[in-house]
């Protein structure tokens, strides 16, 4: 086992707590049909980002009333859809693991898409401190949203572990001075190291919580060898 210390750890949400994917690519290729563009770039495009980053992006000719239009139904969209959501592996675990004083969920969705995703994979109950779009100006990779989630512990980032799973959110972390653990449940290692990340393993079943006498150390064990699976989104 490779051990690493830190004081907080900031975890992103979709792909690393929460499997949102089939939810996620239901709803956004319904919008790319509705706009002729091809679901599965839109897809990509928007993953580990704001979903009105995405649309900027996405329909850049259109004026910002139009891109809000689209981010409302858009969040509409993805709260109504959460037939499948679920936890992933070993978050509930971990999660229950950590003193909720010492994690924040840092998040691209906004409060109340989050919410709703938390809630139906049954971790609402561990959060105690949450960043969302609806906090930031910002999207990742920007570092501001990961600042924020340093802030809300009172850490400085480079006290922090930030865990991700999109490249995107890896180079936020990054950005923000933090050290960053990717997890390969959306995206090939090759992007996660081209992204920046320091370690990599499975999913969150792949950290486990050690015992440590240093008051609000927290060291985790990661297995040295691991077998790369496939990613869900790629």
């Amino acid at each position: 086992m490779t051990e690493l210390s830190c004081t907080g750890v900031l975890f992103d949400m979709d792909g690393v707590l929460v499997d949102s994917t089939p939810a996620v690519a239901r709803v956004w290729a319904r919008w790319a049909r509705k706009h002729n563009i091809d679901p599965d770039y839109a897809v990509v495009a928007a993953h580990g980002r704001t979903s009105l980053t995405s649309i900027e992006e996405l329909l850049p000719h259109a004026d910002h009333a139009v891109h809000l239009a689209e981010n409302d139904w858009m969040e509409r969209a993805e709260i109504e859809d959460i037939e499948d959501v679920v936890a992933l592996p070993g978050t509930c675990e971990l999660l229950s693991a950590i003193p909720p004083s010492q994690f924040a969920v840092v998040t691209s969705a906004t409060r109340a898409l989050a919410e709703v995703r938390l809630r139906a994979a049954g971790l609402w109950q561990y959060i105690r401190y949450l960043v969302t779009a609806s906090d930031i100006t910002s999207s990742k990779p920007d570092p501001e949203p990961y600042l924020k989630g340093a802030a809300a512990l009172s850490l400085k980032p480079p006290l922090c572990i930030v865990i991700e799973d999109a490249p995107s959110g890896i180079r936020s972390g990054k950005a923000a001075g933090a050290r960053v653990l990717a997890l390969r449940t959306t995206t090939p290692d090759s992007e996660l190291l081209a992204a920046g990340a320091d370690w990599i393993v499975n999913d969150c079943a792949s950290l486990h919580l050690a015992a440590n006498g240093d008051p609000g150390q927290l060291t985790f064990g990661l297995p040295t060898r691991e077998t790369p699976r496939e990613p869900k989104m790629r």
